[in-house]
């Protein structure tokens, strides 16, 4: 199967990094969905990143979907088994990617919006839910940490170290590790694994 996407985008390292931690062996092609559209659109017209090319060419979009087959392929599952284990896990899922889109809509209004034509209200408030995301997400993990070894990482793990890492990169300053020691330290940690060592996000 074939990854199609950049691994400067959170959606695609964490389709990535969870594809290398359960073992399933894939090919990656680093288009943009920017400077490379077209070439991009000849795989997928919609152009939506991250995009997997199946072995059996069917292609799926959407990081959580991918995620949910790719699953059901391996000798392990990064979706814990215990239906409070599982539901926990997926409110970590649920922060992290909500940081990462508050995190790509503030980059999005800064830089590609004419200064003349940016609406500070909405920025105020988009930073107030990317604060909120990542305040609620160090409160789960202070409550219940996290392990950064590849046997006990899990789809929650992933994308919390996947969007503090991606946020902390696009916005620096914006959030303090100071205000959120586990999830910076537990990125930390997590960044050394070879899962996440094989798709750098720069």
């Amino acid at each position: 199967m074939q990854l199609i996407g950049m691994f400067d985008s959170p959606y695609v390292r964490r389709v990535g990094v969870s594809l290398h931690l359960l073992g399933l062996p894939f090919g990656h092609q680093p288009l943009s969905v920017f400077s490379t559209f077209e070439a991009f659109g000849r795989i997928n017209p919609v152009v939506k990143a991250p995009t997997l090319v199946c072995d059996g060419e069917e292609v799926l979009m959407d990081s959580t979907l991918i995620l949910q087959w790719a699953d059901t392929l391996g000798a392990r599952r990064l979706a814990p088994a215990e239906p409070a284990a599982l539901r926990h896990d997926m409110r970590l899922a649920g922060l992290a990617l909500a940081g990462c889109e508050k995190t790509m809509q503030i980059v999005y209004e800064r830089n590609l919006r004419p200064a003349e034509k940016q609406h500070q209200p909405w920025l105020d408030r988009v930073q107030g839910q990317l604060a909120a995301a990542f305040g609620a997400l160090e409160a789960e993990i202070t409550r219940v940490p996290l392990v950064a070894e590849a046997a006990a990482m899990t789809h929650g793990s992933v994308a919390t170290a996947v969007a503090w890492s991606f946020t902390q990169l696009l916005l620096p300053g914006q959030l303090g590790a100071e205000q959120h020691p586990q999830i910076a330290a537990f990125t930390q940690a997590a960044e050394r694994l070879p899962a996440f060592q094989a798709c750098p996000q720069t």
